[in-house]
C-alpha cells in the first residue's frame, strides 16, 4: 500500500477515534449537567427581592453575628495538599451497618430516628417532625458528579408516617434536596418550615404557598401543639456561585412536655448559651460533629465544640449528626464520633446506627458499631 494511502487511513482512524471520544465526553457532560438549573433553585436576583429588610440582611446578602470566614486566609495550599494526599480515609472500609427504620403507629413523647447525615425523624409529644431530609444519592446539583452517599437511607420515603412539619436548616445540597422535596410534596401534607429566602427555592420547585413557613431568627410558628422557633446558627448558604442570599438557622422545638434543639450545620457560637437560657433546657440536642477542618473553623464546629454547645444549650441527651454518610472534609470517617466520645459523658450521648429508633430517656448504651470500618 502506498505511504500516502496508509497516512490517509491512519488519519481517518485518529479522526474517528477523536470524534468518538468527543461524543462520549459530550454525553457525559450532558448527563452531569442534566437538571442543574432546577436543582440549583431560585436565581439570586429573585431571592434578594423577597428578603430585603430582613434583620440579618445587608448589601444583598445575609450575615453572621460574628465575623465568620468560609475559608481561613492562606489556608488554600493546606486544603489542596489534604485533598491530594487523603486517599479514602474519609470513607468506611466496609458496608455501614443499618437498622431498618420502623415507625410506631403513633408518635411517642420523645424519640428520634437518625436517618444518616443531618436527616432525623423526631417524635415530640405525639408529633412527627422531619429534619433536613436528604434521600438523594449525591449532595450536588448533578446526579453524576459530587459527593455520593456512603450508605443507603434506612427508610423509604413512602414509609414515613404522617408528618406535622418538615424543618430545613439551610439550602446547601446536603440539607436541602430537590428530589426529596418533590417526593414529600406529593406524599405528605405537612408544611416546610425554613429560614428566610429558602421559600423562593420551594416555590420554584412547585411547593404551594400554604405549605411554606419562612422565618427569621427568633421568629416562631406552630405545628399542632409544637412551637417551632427559628434560632441563630453560624454558617453560610448558597446553591451556586453566589453565597449567602438565603438565611441559615438552627431550630428549637418546644412541645407541651418536651423540647428538642436541632443544630443543622453550624460553627460554635456564644448564641448557644443565649438560646439555652431563653428556650431551654432541652431534653434532646441534635448537633453536627463532622465536616470540620482547620481551614474553616468558623462555620463547622468540631466534636469538642459540639459537646460544649450541648452544655451551653442546657441539653440532657445529645444525638451527634453530620457524619458517616457523606465524605465532605479531610478528617477520617469515624474520627468525629471517636473525638466526641473522648470528651463527652457517655450517659448523655446516644450514637445509634442509621435507622435505629432511640428513646433518649432510656439512655441507650453506646455500642461503637462503627469500630473496624
Amino acid at each position: 500500500m502506498p505511504a500516502s494511502r496508509r497516512t490517509r487511513g491512519l488519519s481517518s482512524v485518529i479522526t474517528a477515534a477523536t470524534l468518538a471520544a468527543a461524543g462520549t465526553g459530550l454525553y457525559r457532560l450532558r448527563r452531569a449537567t442534566r437538571g442543574l438549573p432546577a436543582a440549583m433553585g431560585a436565581p439570586p436576583r429573585r431571592i434578594v427581592s423577597q428578603v430585603a429588610g430582613a434583620p440579618q440582611h445587608e448589601d444583598g446578602v445575609f450575615h453572621n453575628v460574628l465575623p465568620s470566614a468560609q475559608l481561613v486566609p492562606g489556608s488554600t495550599p493546606s486544603l489542596i495538599k489534604g485533598m491530594l494526599t487523603r486517599r479514602d480515609k474519609g470513607k468506611p472500609s466496609g458496608p455501614v451497618p443499618l437498622t431498618d427504620a420502623v415507625t410506631a403507629s403513633e408518635a411517642g413523647d420523645l424519640a428520634v430516628t437518625w436517618l444518616g447525615h443531618a436527616s432525623a425523624l423526631i417524635e415530640l409529644d405525639g408529633h412527627w417532625i422531619l429534619a433536613d431530609p436528604v434521600w438523594g444519592d449525591r449532595v450536588s446539583p448533578s446526579t453524576t458528579i459530587g459527593p455520593h452517599r456512603l450508605h443507603a437511607v434506612p427508610m423509604a420515603l413512602e414509609d414515613l408516617p404522617e408528618l406535622s412539619a418538615v424543618i430545613i436548616s439551610h439550602d446547601h445540597y446536603d440539607h436541602l434536596d430537590l428530589p426529596t422535596v418533590n417526593a414529600l410534596l406529593f406524599s405528605q401534607s405537612a408544611p416546610f418550615f425554613v429560614p428566610r429566602g429558602i421559600g423562593a427555592h420551594l416555590r420554584k420547585w412547585g411547593v404551594p404557598e400554604d405549605r411554606i413557613v419562612e422565618l427569621d431568627w427568633n421568629d416562631e410558628a406552630k405545628a399542632g401543639r409544637i412551637k417551632l422557633t427559628c434560632t441563630e446558627a453560624r454558617h453560610f448558604s448558597g446553591r451556586g456561585l453566589k453565597r449567602n442570599v438565603t438565611l441559615w438557622s438552627s431550630w428549637a422545638l418546644t412541645g407541651p412536655e418536651h423540647s428538642v434543639y436541632f443544630g443543622g450545620d453550624t460553627g460554635y457560637t456564644p448564641a448557644f448559651a443565649e438560646i439555652g437560657a431563653r428556650l431551654g433546657p432541652f431534653d434532646l440536642t441534635i448537633l453536627p460533629i463532622g465536616a470540620y477542618g482547620d481551614q474553616w473553623p468558623d462555620i463547622h464546629m468540631n466534636p469538642e465544640e459540639a459537646w460544649r454547645s450541648h452544655g451551653d444549650l442546657g441539653g440532657r441527651v445529645m444525638l451527634p449528626i453530620h457524619w458517616a454518610t457523606f465524605d465532605l472534609a479531610l478528617h477520617g470517617w469515624s474520627e468525629p464520633i471517636e473525638r466526641l466520645l473522648a470528651v463527652a459523658d457517655h450517659d448523655a450521648v446516644i450514637a445509634p446506627q442509621p435507622g435505629e429508633r432511640v428513646v433518649p430517656a432510656d439512655r441507650t448504651p453506646v455500642t461503637r458499631w462503627w469500630a473496624g470500618l
